[in-house]
């Protein structure tokens, strides 16, 4: 079976999360991504949270897997010779730097367009057009400024981040989406475009229930926040609401058997219309099935604090997953709190390859994770990340065509680096 994006090159001058992301997932379809890095030092997170000296970290390894890495110096007359021949010879270009760098490198898109019609150039900016546009943006930074930070946490409490990289790998996941989409539609005109994405938008996009809510607060109170029930008067804005259910059906966090000294003994419970009648049988309040105080869901709404807590009297008496057993049996939307652990350990995730073990040269045995999208004709498999420049050598002949002669010219000048073959494999 063929891979999805076979035969498509990216010429990926990301770094960190953001930008490999976005072509770490078109590598896992099989596109080949030329990763170019610095000589000497490379993506910055190799370096970044290391647990093993002199090995890179996972950090980079969990986001760099099954690409080619080429260390190029752009600066050296030689460099910017392979800098354009690999513009020249590549379908899209991947980079997440700051605001001006690219045009600093004379990589303006006037200039690639013109070297290569075809060629897509793929950016993400923490900001658009605006007041912000040229500020320097990291992962909590595009929470706070999309809508995330602001609407998370509890009400008496200060705005929280989430631990989910919405910022950084949820527009990394858009930026992907924007090339797929340019690629195809090159496919009709012949010629690449410009395909930008912003840190800010990403994340408001993951918060469009946020600002709905934002409009309704125009036409009354959000009866199904927590703080309706409670009689305390609604802002003018969207308030953070806890676990509240982001849905029309209310739905909290309650703690399970065992909570006590276990941090993650707890279950999300939804409070479902259509499954009312089972729940109260199973809490042990049948009335509540036809008291007219209970009975729809509109009448339940200012009692939501009282029957969260009845309902979490009964799952204390279950640790999370025998709770869920009996849920289920019933169709009540229900889920475990999983760790990381209890993730990492899951041999359903790794059956499918969400969870994947890799073996790296230098580091052993890591876990990771693998492709989220499955597509049923182009299965992805997940290779190891690429040590700095490892394939320098590979690159310049097979990509670019050098001569022996011509790519130990280009070395000795000092335009890439080189790295010997690697032992253990």
């Amino acid at each position: 079976m063929s891979k999805a994006l076979e035969g498509v090159k990216i010429l990926d001058f990301t770094h960190v999360q953001s930008g490999p992301t976005s072509t770490q997932l078109l590598a896992w379809f099989g596109a080949d991504v030329i990763k170019v890095e610095r000589p000497g030092a490379g993506d910055a997170t190799r370096a970044q949270l290391q647990d093993v000296p002199d090995v890179d970290s996972l950090y980079f390894t969990m986001l760099n897997h099954n690409k080619r890495s080429i260390t190029l110096d752009s600066k050296t007359a030689k460099g910017k010779d392979v800098l354009w021949r690999l513009v020249k010879e590549c379908d899209v270009l991947v980079e997440n730097f700051a605001p001006g760098a690219l045009a600093r490198m004379g990589l303006t898109w006037e200039k690639i367009h013109e070297a290569n019609p075809r060629m897509i150039l793929a950016s993400v900016k923490g900001f658009g057009p605006g007041r912000y546009e040229d500020c320097k943006v990291y992962e909590n930074v595009a929470q706070c400024a999309g809508g995330s930070a602001s609407t998370t946490g509890f009400r008496d409490g200060i705005p929280m981040v989430t631990g989910a990289q919405i910022g950084d790998s949820g527009t990394g996941l858009h930026l992907a989406l924007g090339i797929v989409t340019a690629l195809f539609h090159r496919t009709v005109t012949g010629l690449g475009q410009k395909v930008d994405c912003a840190m800010q938008d990403s994340v408001l996009n993951l918060c469009r229930v946020k600002l709905r809510d934002q409009q309704r607060l125009d036409h009354g109170p959000l009866t199904e926040y927590s703080q309706f029930g409670e009689g305390i008067p609604f802002g003018d804005s969207t308030p953070r609401a806890g676990n509240d259910s982001g849905g029309g059906q209310p739905g909290r966090i309650l703690k399970c058997k065992g909570w006590e000294h276990d941090p993650n003994a707890y279950l999300y419970f939804i409070t479902q219309a259509a499954v009312w009648a089972p729940i109260c049988d199973i809490i042990g309040e049948p009335d509540w099935k036809t008291d007219p105080g209970y009975a729809t869901p509109k009448a339940r709404l200012p009692h939501l604090n009282e029957i969260f807590t009845r309902i979490e009297a009964w799952t204390m008496k279950h640790d999370k997953f025998e709770a869920m057993d009996i849920l289920n049996a019933y169709d009540i939307p229900c889920g475990p709190i999983l760790s990381m652990k209890e993730i990492a350990a899951d041999e359903s995730l790794r059956k499918t390859g969400t969870i994947v073990e890799v073996e790296h040269p230098t580091r052993g045995t890591y876990l990771t994770v693998g492709n989220p999208i499955k597509l049923s004709a182009s299965p992805s498999e997940v290779t190891r990340s690429p040590l700095l420049g490892e394939h320098t050598d590979e690159i310049l002949r097979s990509v670019l065509k050098y001569t022996d002669a011509e790519v130990d010219e280009i070395a000795n000048s000092g335009a890439v680096g080189r790295i010997e073959k690697i032992a253990a494999e």
